[in-house]
């Protein structure tokens, strides 16, 4: 997939950015995670992934499988981290967990219709809408409603992501992932370093400063 940085141009600096986006972690971490890129003049290589693939051969298990005691758990981190980074965030939202394949599909046509930039840009209301605004990602008319309100074409974006090519690049991005040693979202790879989670992401600013 094609690299990102506030200029669209070229720069020395690259990040690979695993994800799939209704994931709360991408969502706290998505802007902050931007404006790093964007503070060292560093590409953004956006790769969104089936992580339901990714855990089949990682040993990851879906939300519903793990135990009780780390489902409980994981709430206390959410409320912690909303909390902690001052951003709104439903811990239980009415819709979750959902499938984020078609999310996925539509932020890889956005990327190749318009750039990562703006691919970028729908990633984050994305997430906004399934952890703020409680709205079914799964749904394809809100989907292509999020899309309107981000500037984009929903009804045509939608229709885009059905294509062929935006298939075999969220094959390509998943087979990329698993062979990169991924394990969970959000995932940085910055010259060949992976940082896993968005509580990675002062090492991750850190490594750009010094590369």
């Amino acid at each position: 997939m094609a690299a990102y940085s506030v200029a669209e141009t070229k720069m020395s600096k690259l990040i690979d950015y695993y994800l799939t986006p209704q994931s709360p972690y991408v969502y706290m971490g998505h802007a902050r995670f931007s404006d790093i890129a964007a503070r060292h003049g560093a590409q953004v290589s956006l790769k969104p992934c089936d992580m339901g693939k990714v855990f089949s051969v990682s040993g990851g298990l879906p939300l519903a499988q793990r135990p009780p005691q780390r489902q409980a758990y994981r709430l206390v981190e959410l409320r912690r981290w909303s909390a902690f980074l001052n951003i709104p965030l439903n811990i239980e939202p009415t819709f979750f967990p959902v499938s984020g394949d078609a999310a996925s599909k539509l932020i890889i046509a956005a990327q190749l219709a318009h750039g990562t930039a703006r691919a970028m840009a729908l990633t984050g209301a994305i997430g906004a809408a399934v952890w703020a605004q409680q709205r079914n990602i799964a749904d394809a008319a809100t989907l292509a409603q999020i899309a309107d309100e981000a500037g984009l074409d929903g009804a045509g974006l939608l229709k885009a992501s059905e294509a062929q090519s935006v298939q075999a690049a969220y094959a390509q991005n998943t087979q990329e992932a698993i062979s990169a040693g991924v394990f969970g979202a959000p995932w940085y790879v910055f010259d060949g370093e992976p940082f896993w989670g968005q509580d990675r992401l002062d090492f991750l600013d850190r490594a750009l400063a010094a590369g």
